[in-house]
């Protein structure tokens, strides 16, 4: 652990709960949020991917299934 992460630790449990907690909201304030706009094109892009990538996976399940059953066939006995 670096000196800054350890000066922090010991602040941060000097600091009483209702310390913690102002700075958190303190914290919160400076945040830039996100517009309606912004959060609409984030999501929409995550379920695209989400979609996209569930796609390429089962894709590639099929062309791996179908190489591994010509490469050694079933043949009712099991392995």
């Amino acid at each position: 652990m670096g000196r800054s992460a350890a000066t922090a630790n010991r602040r941060a449990s000097a600091l009483g709960g209702g310390d913690f907690f102002r700075g958190v909201v303190a914290e919160l304030r400076r945040v830039t949020w996100p517009t309606r706009e912004e959060w609409i094109s984030a999501t929409v892009l995550t379920i695209a991917l989400v979609i996209g990538i569930g796609l390429f996976t089962w894709a590639l399940d099929q062309a791996f299934g179908v190489l591994f059953h010509w490469i050694r066939p079933m043949s009712g006995g099991g392995l």
